[in-house]
Protein backbone atom coordinates (compact mmCIF):
# COMPACT_ATOMS: atom_id res chain seq x y z
CA UNK A 1 0.00 0.00 0.00
CA UNK A 2 1.36 3.38 -0.68
CA UNK A 3 0.06 6.72 1.57
CA UNK A 4 1.27 10.26 0.87
CA UNK A 5 1.18 12.89 3.52
CA UNK A 6 -0.51 16.12 2.06
CA UNK A 7 -0.80 17.71 5.36
CA UNK A 8 0.96 17.31 8.84
CA UNK A 9 -1.22 18.34 11.95
CA UNK A 10 -4.71 16.90 10.19
CA UNK A 11 -5.00 14.58 12.52
CA UNK A 12 -2.26 14.97 14.54
CA UNK A 13 -0.83 14.68 18.10
CA UNK A 14 -3.03 14.37 20.73
CA UNK A 15 -5.06 12.09 23.51
CA UNK A 16 -8.86 12.46 22.79
CA UNK A 17 -11.44 13.36 25.09
CA UNK A 18 -15.02 14.33 25.76
CA UNK A 19 -16.92 15.86 28.30
CA UNK A 20 -21.28 14.71 28.04
CA UNK A 21 -23.29 17.45 26.48
CA UNK A 22 -26.10 17.85 28.17
CA UNK A 23 -28.27 20.99 29.48
CA UNK A 24 -26.53 21.05 32.40
CA UNK A 25 -23.44 19.29 33.80
CA UNK A 26 -21.96 18.06 36.90
CA UNK A 27 -18.69 19.43 38.15
CA UNK A 28 -15.73 17.32 40.09
CA UNK A 29 -17.64 17.96 43.40
CA UNK A 30 -20.73 17.03 42.43
CA UNK A 31 -22.64 20.38 41.70
CA UNK A 32 -24.76 21.25 38.87
CA UNK A 33 -22.97 24.10 36.12
CA UNK A 34 -25.65 25.55 34.14
CA UNK A 35 -25.74 26.16 30.53
CA UNK A 36 -24.65 29.82 30.12
CA UNK A 37 -26.99 31.86 28.18
CA UNK A 38 -24.20 32.87 24.99
CA UNK A 39 -22.99 29.97 23.93
CA UNK A 40 -20.42 31.92 21.51
CA UNK A 41 -17.03 30.35 21.16
CA UNK A 42 -14.00 32.21 20.32
CA UNK A 43 -11.31 30.42 18.76
CA UNK A 44 -7.81 31.39 16.14
CA UNK A 45 -6.12 29.24 13.48
CA UNK A 46 -2.66 29.96 12.08
CA UNK A 47 -4.42 30.85 8.86
CA UNK A 48 -7.38 31.23 6.49
CA UNK A 49 -9.10 28.91 5.33
CA UNK A 50 -8.31 27.33 1.25
CA UNK A 51 -11.00 26.07 0.42
CA UNK A 52 -14.86 24.99 1.58
CA UNK A 53 -14.60 22.09 -1.42
CA UNK A 54 -14.56 18.94 0.19
CA UNK A 55 -12.94 17.30 -2.88
CA UNK A 56 -10.49 20.15 -3.18
CA UNK A 57 -9.44 20.65 0.87
CA UNK A 58 -6.33 19.03 1.93
CA UNK A 59 -4.88 21.44 4.81
CA UNK A 60 -5.74 21.11 8.50
CA UNK A 61 -7.96 25.03 8.53
CA UNK A 62 -10.08 23.74 5.87
CA UNK A 63 -10.72 20.31 6.78
CA UNK A 64 -11.30 21.17 10.39
CA UNK A 65 -14.21 23.86 9.00
CA UNK A 66 -15.66 21.27 6.79
CA UNK A 67 -15.62 18.35 9.54
CA UNK A 68 -17.82 21.29 11.61
CA UNK A 69 -19.93 22.23 8.84
CA UNK A 70 -20.98 19.34 7.11
CA UNK A 71 -21.86 15.29 7.81
CA UNK A 72 -20.70 12.27 6.65
CA UNK A 73 -22.07 8.55 7.50
CA UNK A 74 -19.87 8.57 10.77
CA UNK A 75 -18.30 11.08 12.80
CA UNK A 76 -15.65 10.04 15.88
CA UNK A 77 -15.91 9.93 19.41
CA UNK A 78 -13.88 9.85 22.07
CA UNK A 79 -10.70 7.67 20.93
CA UNK A 80 -11.79 7.45 17.79
CA UNK A 81 -14.82 5.89 18.36
CA UNK A 82 -16.99 5.48 14.91
CA UNK A 83 -20.29 6.74 15.67
CA UNK A 84 -23.23 6.90 13.07
CA UNK A 85 -23.95 10.13 11.78
CA UNK A 86 -25.99 9.62 8.28
CA UNK A 87 -25.64 6.37 8.39
CA UNK A 88 -28.25 4.44 10.72
CA UNK A 89 -26.87 0.49 10.04
CA UNK A 90 -23.99 -0.65 8.34
CA UNK A 91 -23.73 -4.35 6.67
CA UNK A 92 -20.13 -5.55 5.99
CA UNK A 93 -20.37 -9.35 3.49
CA UNK A 94 -17.83 -11.85 5.33
CA UNK A 95 -15.24 -11.01 2.95
CA UNK A 96 -15.14 -7.49 4.25
CA UNK A 97 -15.44 -6.50 0.24
CA UNK A 98 -18.89 -5.41 0.51
CA UNK A 99 -20.31 -2.14 2.78
CA UNK A 100 -23.67 -1.23 2.85
CA UNK A 101 -24.46 1.36 4.29
CA UNK A 102 -28.64 2.35 5.34
CA UNK A 103 -29.23 6.27 5.89
CA UNK A 104 -31.29 8.76 7.82
CA UNK A 105 -33.82 11.27 5.62
CA UNK A 106 -34.45 13.78 7.44
CA UNK A 107 -30.32 15.79 6.97
CA UNK A 108 -30.60 18.59 4.24
CA UNK A 109 -28.42 20.36 2.60
CA UNK A 110 -28.78 24.92 2.75
CA UNK A 111 -31.22 25.09 0.23
CA UNK A 112 -33.57 22.28 1.90
CA UNK A 113 -33.12 19.86 -0.32
CA UNK A 114 -32.77 16.74 1.41
CA UNK A 115 -29.32 14.38 1.49
CA UNK A 116 -29.47 11.34 -0.48
CA UNK A 117 -26.86 8.30 -1.40
CA UNK A 118 -26.54 9.55 -4.62
CA UNK A 119 -25.12 12.70 -2.94
CA UNK A 120 -21.73 10.57 -2.20
CA UNK A 121 -22.03 8.48 -4.98
CA UNK A 122 -21.50 12.01 -6.98
CA UNK A 123 -19.24 13.57 -3.95
CA UNK A 124 -17.12 9.63 -4.51
CA UNK A 125 -16.92 9.82 -8.43
CA UNK A 126 -15.48 13.34 -8.39
CA UNK A 127 -13.54 13.07 -5.89
CA UNK A 128 -11.63 10.30 -7.72
CA UNK A 129 -12.03 12.00 -11.29
CA UNK A 130 -8.56 12.71 -11.56
CA UNK A 131 -9.20 15.47 -13.62
CA UNK A 132 -10.00 16.85 -10.17
CA UNK A 133 -7.18 16.19 -8.79
CA UNK A 134 -8.15 15.78 -5.70
CA UNK A 135 -4.80 15.86 -2.89
CA UNK A 136 -6.30 13.32 -0.83
CA UNK A 137 -8.13 11.14 -3.00
CA UNK A 138 -5.73 8.49 -2.17
CA UNK A 139 -7.37 7.64 0.52
CA UNK A 140 -10.48 6.03 -2.03
CA UNK A 141 -7.24 3.72 -2.58
CA UNK A 142 -9.13 -0.11 -2.38
CA UNK A 143 -12.30 0.85 -3.26
CA UNK A 144 -13.32 -0.74 -6.68
CA UNK A 145 -11.85 0.63 -9.81
CA UNK A 146 -10.21 3.43 -8.12
CA UNK A 147 -6.78 2.48 -9.33
CA UNK A 148 -7.74 2.37 -12.87
CA UNK A 149 -9.57 5.51 -13.03
CA UNK A 150 -6.58 7.25 -11.68
CA UNK A 151 -4.54 6.39 -14.46
CA UNK A 152 -7.31 7.25 -16.66
CA UNK A 153 -7.63 3.54 -17.89
CA UNK A 154 -11.58 3.70 -16.51
CA UNK A 155 -14.43 6.33 -16.12
CA UNK A 156 -15.46 7.62 -12.88
CA UNK A 157 -18.48 6.39 -13.03
CA UNK A 158 -17.18 2.78 -12.28
CA UNK A 159 -16.20 3.62 -9.03
CA UNK A 160 -17.45 0.94 -6.93
CA UNK A 161 -20.25 3.56 -5.39
CA UNK A 162 -24.18 2.60 -5.78
CA UNK A 163 -27.07 4.43 -4.50
CA UNK A 164 -30.11 1.37 -5.14
CA UNK A 165 -32.61 4.27 -3.17
CA UNK A 166 -32.51 7.29 -1.55
CA UNK A 167 -31.69 6.19 1.07
CA UNK A 168 -29.16 3.43 0.75
CA UNK A 169 -25.49 3.06 -0.15
CA UNK A 170 -23.54 0.31 -1.43
CA UNK A 171 -19.84 0.90 -1.62
CA UNK A 172 -17.73 -2.34 -3.07
CA UNK A 173 -13.86 -2.74 -2.43
CA UNK A 174 -11.17 -4.33 -4.60
CA UNK A 175 -9.56 -5.61 -1.57
CA UNK A 176 -10.36 -5.87 2.43
CA UNK A 177 -9.75 -2.78 3.80
CA UNK A 178 -9.78 -3.33 7.76
CA UNK A 179 -9.44 0.99 8.75
CA UNK A 180 -12.37 1.72 6.22
CA UNK A 181 -14.59 2.71 8.64
CA UNK A 182 -12.41 5.56 10.39
CA UNK A 183 -11.73 6.89 6.91
CA UNK A 184 -15.34 7.54 6.21
CA UNK A 185 -15.31 10.13 9.25
CA UNK A 186 -12.91 12.55 6.97
CA UNK A 187 -14.58 15.18 4.50
CA UNK A 188 -12.80 13.63 1.45
CA UNK A 189 -15.84 11.31 2.04
CA UNK A 190 -18.59 13.13 2.42
CA UNK A 191 -21.39 13.74 0.14
CA UNK A 192 -21.71 16.80 -1.88
CA UNK A 193 -25.03 18.64 -3.95
CA UNK A 194 -24.20 18.29 -7.54
CA UNK A 195 -26.64 21.01 -8.39
CA UNK A 196 -24.65 23.36 -5.96
CA UNK A 197 -21.28 22.28 -7.21
CA UNK A 198 -22.62 22.60 -11.08
CA UNK A 199 -24.22 25.88 -9.87
CA UNK A 200 -21.13 27.65 -8.82
CA UNK A 201 -18.94 26.19 -10.89
CA UNK A 202 -15.48 26.88 -10.31
CA UNK A 203 -16.44 29.14 -8.08
CA UNK A 204 -17.68 26.46 -5.57
CA UNK A 205 -16.04 26.79 -2.10
CA UNK A 206 -14.20 29.49 -2.34
CA UNK A 207 -16.22 31.91 -0.44
CA UNK A 208 -18.98 30.88 2.43
CA UNK A 209 -21.73 31.98 -0.36
CA UNK A 210 -21.05 29.68 -3.02
CA UNK A 211 -21.02 26.14 -1.14
CA UNK A 212 -24.01 24.13 0.55
CA UNK A 213 -24.02 22.78 3.67
CA UNK A 214 -25.65 19.58 5.51
CA UNK A 215 -23.67 19.43 8.80
CA UNK A 216 -23.34 21.13 11.96
CA UNK A 217 -22.70 24.12 11.35
CA UNK A 218 -22.71 26.72 8.54
CA UNK A 219 -19.51 29.40 7.48
CA UNK A 220 -20.67 32.76 7.39
CA UNK A 221 -18.22 36.02 6.54
CA UNK A 222 -15.95 34.16 4.82
CA UNK A 223 -14.74 36.08 1.40
CA UNK A 224 -11.84 33.90 0.46
CA UNK A 225 -9.14 35.81 2.05
CA UNK A 226 -10.22 37.59 5.31
CA UNK A 227 -8.34 36.30 8.03
CA UNK A 228 -11.66 36.59 10.33
CA UNK A 229 -15.53 34.24 9.79
CA UNK A 230 -17.94 32.77 12.00
CA UNK A 231 -19.69 29.02 11.72
CA UNK A 232 -23.10 29.68 12.99
CA UNK A 233 -25.57 26.49 14.23
CA UNK A 234 -26.69 25.15 11.21
CA UNK A 235 -30.93 24.83 10.93
CA UNK A 236 -31.37 22.47 8.53
CA UNK A 237 -29.18 19.68 10.39
CA UNK A 238 -30.73 16.48 11.59
CA UNK A 239 -29.38 16.59 15.15
CA UNK A 240 -29.96 20.42 15.95
CA UNK A 241 -30.88 19.79 18.94
CA UNK A 242 -27.83 18.59 20.20
CA UNK A 243 -25.58 21.52 18.62
CA UNK A 244 -25.18 23.93 21.72
CA UNK A 245 -23.21 26.88 20.57
CA UNK A 246 -24.98 29.38 18.80
CA UNK A 247 -21.58 30.79 16.98
CA UNK A 248 -17.80 30.13 16.66
CA UNK A 249 -16.16 32.99 15.81
CA UNK A 250 -12.63 32.55 14.18
CA UNK A 251 -9.75 34.79 14.06
CA UNK A 252 -6.14 34.40 12.04
CA UNK A 253 -3.53 34.71 14.79
CA UNK A 254 0.12 33.34 13.98
CA UNK A 255 1.84 34.16 17.00
CA UNK A 256 1.20 31.69 20.33
CA UNK A 257 2.45 34.93 22.20
CA UNK A 258 -0.02 36.69 20.69
CA UNK A 259 -2.59 34.12 20.78
CA UNK A 260 -2.06 34.15 24.78
CA UNK A 261 -2.50 37.70 24.92
CA UNK A 262 -5.93 37.69 23.50
CA UNK A 263 -6.59 34.41 25.84
CA UNK A 264 -5.44 36.38 28.57
CA UNK A 265 -7.67 39.97 27.81
CA UNK A 266 -10.89 37.17 27.23
CA UNK A 267 -10.94 37.79 23.81
CA UNK A 268 -10.29 34.10 22.99
CA UNK A 269 -11.63 31.03 24.73
CA UNK A 270 -8.40 28.73 23.69
CA UNK A 271 -5.23 29.06 22.35
CA UNK A 272 -2.03 27.07 21.70
CA UNK A 273 0.84 27.22 23.86
CA UNK A 274 5.16 26.60 22.90
CA UNK A 275 8.37 26.29 24.56
CA UNK A 276 8.35 28.10 27.67
CA UNK A 277 4.89 29.07 27.85
CA UNK A 278 4.08 25.44 28.49
CA UNK A 279 6.30 25.32 31.42
CA UNK A 280 4.79 28.68 32.35
CA UNK A 281 1.20 27.51 32.49
CA UNK A 282 0.71 23.91 33.03
CA UNK A 283 -0.62 24.03 36.68
CA UNK A 284 -3.10 26.27 35.52
CA UNK A 285 -6.73 25.63 35.72
CA UNK A 286 -7.30 25.50 31.66
CA UNK A 287 -4.10 23.84 30.62
CA UNK A 288 -4.81 20.51 28.49
CA UNK A 289 -2.10 18.43 26.91
CA UNK A 290 -2.89 16.08 23.80
CA UNK A 291 -0.33 13.65 22.76
CA UNK A 292 -0.68 10.88 19.87
CA UNK A 293 -0.81 10.52 16.18
CA UNK A 294 2.20 12.13 15.67
CA UNK A 295 6.22 11.49 15.26
CA UNK A 296 9.32 12.95 14.31
CA UNK A 297 12.35 10.81 13.50
CA UNK A 298 15.45 10.53 11.62
CA UNK A 299 15.89 8.70 8.19
CA UNK A 300 19.24 7.62 7.11
CA UNK A 301 20.32 7.41 3.37
CA UNK A 302 21.16 3.75 3.10
CA UNK A 303 21.44 4.37 -1.12
CA UNK A 304 23.55 7.34 -1.01
CA UNK A 305 25.81 6.11 2.64
CA UNK A 306 27.16 2.75 2.27
CA UNK A 307 27.93 3.28 5.86
CA UNK A 308 24.58 3.79 6.93
CA UNK A 309 23.82 0.50 5.39
CA UNK A 310 25.13 -1.29 8.55
CA UNK A 311 22.51 -1.97 11.13
CA UNK A 312 25.61 -1.14 14.08
CA UNK A 313 26.23 2.30 12.81
CA UNK A 314 22.58 3.44 12.54
CA UNK A 315 22.13 1.52 16.10
CA UNK A 316 24.70 3.54 17.28
CA UNK A 317 23.40 6.81 15.82
CA UNK A 318 19.99 6.29 17.41
CA UNK A 319 21.42 5.01 20.99
CA UNK A 320 23.74 8.02 21.28
CA UNK A 321 20.44 10.46 21.25
CA UNK A 322 18.85 10.82 24.75
CA UNK A 323 15.30 11.08 23.11
CA UNK A 324 14.16 12.02 26.64
CA UNK A 325 16.51 14.61 27.29
CA UNK A 326 15.30 16.08 23.81
CA UNK A 327 11.88 16.28 24.63
CA UNK A 328 11.83 17.38 28.60
CA UNK A 329 15.22 19.01 28.59
CA UNK A 330 15.98 20.79 25.05
CA UNK A 331 12.14 21.31 23.79
CA UNK A 332 10.16 21.70 26.76
CA UNK A 333 6.89 21.85 25.04
CA UNK A 334 4.99 19.33 26.02
CA UNK A 335 6.98 16.92 23.81
CA UNK A 336 7.79 13.07 25.09
CA UNK A 337 10.71 10.73 24.17
CA UNK A 338 8.83 7.69 21.52
CA UNK A 339 7.99 3.92 22.64
CA UNK A 340 8.60 3.24 18.85
CA UNK A 341 8.00 4.25 15.40
CA UNK A 342 4.01 4.07 15.78
CA UNK A 343 3.07 6.70 18.09
CA UNK A 344 1.08 6.35 21.68
CA UNK A 345 -2.80 6.65 21.83
CA UNK A 346 -2.94 5.70 18.71
CA UNK A 347 -4.02 2.39 18.70
CA UNK A 348 -4.90 -0.60 21.24
CA UNK A 349 -5.04 -4.33 21.08
CA UNK A 350 -8.12 -5.67 20.48
CA UNK A 351 -7.62 -8.43 22.92
CA UNK A 352 -6.09 -6.93 26.42
CA UNK A 353 -6.72 -3.08 25.09
CA UNK A 354 -2.96 -2.36 25.37
CA UNK A 355 -1.56 0.36 23.75
CA UNK A 356 0.06 -0.67 20.07
CA UNK A 357 3.21 1.30 21.13
CA UNK A 358 3.01 -0.59 24.68
CA UNK A 359 3.09 -4.18 22.61
CA UNK A 360 5.38 -3.39 19.92
CA UNK A 361 8.48 -1.96 22.11
CA UNK A 362 11.32 -2.60 21.83
CA UNK A 363 14.28 -1.47 23.54
CA UNK A 364 17.19 -1.30 21.89
CA UNK A 365 15.43 0.75 19.19
CA UNK A 366 14.85 3.78 21.19
CA UNK A 367 16.74 3.91 24.65
CA UNK A 368 19.76 6.14 25.29
CA UNK A 369 23.24 4.00 25.92
CA UNK A 370 26.36 5.91 25.29
CA UNK A 371 28.49 3.22 25.83
CA UNK A 372 26.96 1.11 24.15
CA UNK A 373 26.76 3.46 21.13
CA UNK A 374 30.63 4.02 21.12
CA UNK A 375 30.65 0.10 21.33
CA UNK A 376 28.51 -0.36 18.07
CA UNK A 377 29.72 2.59 16.10
CA UNK A 378 33.70 1.13 16.67
CA UNK A 379 32.73 -2.09 15.53
CA UNK A 380 30.49 -0.88 12.62
CA UNK A 381 33.01 1.43 11.41
CA UNK A 382 35.62 -1.51 11.24
CA UNK A 383 33.00 -3.71 9.57
CA UNK A 384 32.39 -1.01 6.38
CA UNK A 385 36.39 -0.30 6.39
CA UNK A 386 35.77 3.35 7.74
CA UNK A 387 37.86 5.35 10.46
CA UNK A 388 36.55 8.87 9.82
CA UNK A 389 32.48 9.46 8.96
CA UNK A 390 31.28 13.10 7.64
CA UNK A 391 27.19 13.26 7.40
CA UNK A 392 25.11 16.01 6.38
CA UNK A 393 22.11 16.63 8.88
CA UNK A 394 18.87 17.85 6.92
CA UNK A 395 16.14 19.90 8.55
CA UNK A 396 13.27 22.85 8.27
CA UNK A 397 14.43 26.34 9.13
CA UNK A 398 12.28 26.66 11.96
CA UNK A 399 13.22 27.82 15.49
CA UNK A 400 12.18 24.13 16.80
CA UNK A 401 13.84 22.52 14.13
CA UNK A 402 17.11 24.57 14.73
CA UNK A 403 17.39 23.38 18.04
CA UNK A 404 16.87 19.71 17.32
CA UNK A 405 19.14 19.70 14.88
CA UNK A 406 21.75 21.35 17.18
CA UNK A 407 21.35 18.92 19.78
CA UNK A 408 21.66 16.02 17.30
CA UNK A 409 24.59 17.28 16.24
CA UNK A 410 26.16 17.86 19.70
CA UNK A 411 24.92 13.88 20.24
CA UNK A 412 26.21 12.06 17.19
CA UNK A 413 29.54 13.85 17.41
CA UNK A 414 30.22 11.90 20.93
CA UNK A 415 30.63 8.90 18.43
CA UNK A 416 34.63 8.81 17.47
CA UNK A 417 35.35 9.84 13.70
CA UNK A 418 31.79 11.48 13.19
CA UNK A 419 31.51 14.64 11.73
CA UNK A 420 28.00 15.52 11.19
CA UNK A 421 27.26 19.16 9.14
CA UNK A 422 23.73 20.92 9.38
CA UNK A 423 21.79 21.72 6.67
CA UNK A 424 18.25 24.06 8.11
CA UNK A 425 16.68 24.83 4.67
CA UNK A 426 12.84 26.09 4.10
CA UNK A 427 9.85 23.45 4.67
CA UNK A 428 9.36 22.77 0.95
CA UNK A 429 13.11 22.67 -0.02
CA UNK A 430 13.25 20.07 2.99
CA UNK A 431 10.62 17.67 1.27
CA UNK A 432 11.88 17.68 -2.28
CA UNK A 433 15.55 17.12 -1.18
CA UNK A 434 14.28 14.55 0.98
CA UNK A 435 12.12 13.17 -1.78
CA UNK A 436 15.16 13.52 -4.25
CA UNK A 437 17.36 11.63 -1.62
CA UNK A 438 19.71 14.80 -1.99
CA UNK A 439 20.56 13.99 1.98
CA UNK A 440 22.58 11.75 4.46
CA UNK A 441 20.19 11.95 7.41
CA UNK A 442 17.10 13.84 7.59
CA UNK A 443 14.60 15.20 10.19
CA UNK A 444 11.01 14.15 9.06
CA UNK A 445 7.56 14.15 10.59
CA UNK A 446 4.57 11.82 10.54
CA UNK A 447 0.72 12.44 11.70
CA UNK A 448 -1.73 10.28 11.17
CA UNK A 449 -4.53 10.08 8.80
CA UNK A 450 -6.52 7.25 10.53
CA UNK A 451 -5.96 5.66 13.70
CA UNK A 452 -4.75 2.75 12.51
CA UNK A 453 -0.67 1.59 12.92
CA UNK A 454 -0.65 1.21 9.04
CA UNK A 455 -0.55 4.30 8.41
CA UNK A 456 2.59 4.53 10.31
CA UNK A 457 4.44 1.46 9.24
CA UNK A 458 3.30 1.33 5.53
CA UNK A 459 5.45 4.70 5.06
CA UNK A 460 8.76 2.16 5.92
CA UNK A 461 7.42 -0.67 3.15
CA UNK A 462 10.67 -1.10 0.32
CA UNK A 463 8.11 0.47 -2.28
CA UNK A 464 6.94 3.02 -0.54
CA UNK A 465 7.72 6.23 -1.96
CA UNK A 466 8.22 7.99 1.11
CA UNK A 467 10.11 5.37 2.41
CA UNK A 468 12.79 8.34 1.81
CA UNK A 469 15.85 6.27 3.17
CA UNK A 470 15.66 3.28 1.78
CA UNK A 471 15.45 0.85 4.41
CA UNK A 472 14.24 -2.45 3.07
CA UNK A 473 13.63 -5.69 4.91
CA UNK A 474 11.60 -8.88 3.48
CA UNK A 475 10.20 -10.10 7.00
CA UNK A 476 8.94 -6.72 7.49
CA UNK A 477 7.52 -6.31 3.82
CA UNK A 478 6.04 -9.90 4.68
CA UNK A 479 4.08 -8.89 7.49
CA UNK A 480 2.66 -5.90 6.11
CA UNK A 481 1.49 -7.73 3.19
CA UNK A 482 -0.09 -10.15 5.58
CA UNK A 483 -2.06 -7.51 7.05
CA UNK A 484 -3.71 -5.92 4.35
CA UNK A 485 -4.23 -9.60 2.93
CA UNK A 486 -4.75 -12.98 4.37
CA UNK A 487 -4.86 -11.71 7.54
CA UNK A 488 -7.47 -8.78 6.49
CA UNK A 489 -10.54 -9.76 8.23
CA UNK A 490 -9.07 -11.51 11.23
CA UNK A 491 -8.39 -8.72 13.49
CA UNK A 492 -5.87 -10.23 15.94
CA UNK A 493 -3.77 -11.60 13.94
CA UNK A 494 -3.86 -8.58 11.86
CA UNK A 495 -2.55 -6.86 14.58
CA UNK A 496 -0.14 -9.01 15.53
CA UNK A 497 1.55 -8.82 12.06
CA UNK A 498 1.54 -4.99 12.70
CA UNK A 499 3.18 -5.45 15.86
CA UNK A 500 5.66 -7.96 14.53
CA UNK A 501 6.60 -5.39 12.12
CA UNK A 502 6.93 -2.93 14.45
CA UNK A 503 9.69 -4.76 16.16
CA UNK A 504 11.26 -5.67 12.97
CA UNK A 505 11.50 -2.12 12.12
CA UNK A 506 12.91 -1.13 15.59
CA UNK A 507 15.62 -3.98 16.09
CA UNK A 508 17.06 -3.32 12.65
CA UNK A 509 16.44 0.23 13.06
CA UNK A 510 14.98 1.18 9.93
CA UNK A 511 14.71 5.04 11.28
CA UNK A 512 15.68 6.49 14.54
CA UNK A 513 12.47 8.11 16.74
CA UNK A 514 13.35 11.10 17.98
CA UNK A 515 10.14 12.63 20.04
CA UNK A 516 6.46 12.46 20.04
CA UNK A 517 5.03 15.92 19.94
CA UNK A 518 2.07 17.01 21.89
CA UNK A 519 -0.31 19.49 21.26
CA UNK A 520 -0.64 22.21 24.47
CA UNK A 521 -3.78 24.51 25.10
CA UNK A 522 -4.79 26.69 27.32
CA UNK A 523 -9.06 26.51 27.35
CA UNK A 524 -11.65 28.51 29.48
CA UNK A 525 -12.46 25.87 32.22
CA UNK A 526 -16.32 26.30 31.60
CA UNK A 527 -15.91 25.27 27.82
CA UNK A 528 -17.08 21.28 27.50
CA UNK A 529 -17.86 18.70 25.50
CA UNK A 530 -14.48 19.19 22.99
CA UNK A 531 -13.44 15.81 21.48
CA UNK A 532 -10.40 15.49 20.08
CA UNK A 533 -8.62 12.36 18.96
CA UNK A 534 -4.78 12.02 17.38
CA UNK A 535 -5.54 10.97 14.02
CA UNK A 536 -7.67 11.94 10.93
CA UNK A 537 -10.59 14.92 12.18
CA UNK A 538 -8.81 15.21 16.04
CA UNK A 539 -10.96 18.80 16.38
CA UNK A 540 -14.68 17.94 17.11
CA UNK A 541 -16.70 21.04 17.84
CA UNK A 542 -20.41 19.85 17.16
CA UNK A 543 -21.17 18.96 20.99
CA UNK A 544 -19.23 21.82 23.08
CA UNK A 545 -21.57 24.26 25.60
CA UNK A 546 -20.24 26.33 27.54
CA UNK A 547 -21.38 26.36 31.42
CA UNK A 548 -21.89 29.53 33.34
Amino acid sequence: MTFKKILVGIGSIALAFTLAACGQSQSSNGSSQQMADKQVLNLSTTDTISTLDNSAASESVSLTALYATNEGLYRLGQHSKIENALATKTQVSKDGLTYTFNLRSDDKWSDGKPVTAQDFVYSWRRTADPKTAANYSYLFDGIKNFSAIQKGKMSPNTLGVAAPSKDKLVVTLSRPVPYFKLLLAFPTFFPEEQSAVEKYGKQYGNNSQDVSNNGPFKVAGWNGTNNTWDLKKNPNYWDKKHVHLSQIKYQVVKSPSTGLNLYNQNKLDVTPLSGTQVANYQSNKGFQKFEGGSMMYLQMNQKRNKALRNVKIRQALSQIVNKQALATKVLRDGSTAPKGFVSTNLSRNPKTKADFATDAYVKSGVTYDSSNAKKLWTQGMKEVGEKKLTLTLLSDDTDQAKTTTQYLQDQFQKLPGLTVNIDNVPYKNRLARSSNGNFDLVVSMWGADFADPINFLSLQESNNPTNNGKWSNSEFDKLIDASQTTDANDQQRRYEDLVGAEKVLMKDQGVIPLYQPSTTELWRPNVHGYVWNPAGMSRGLKDIYITK
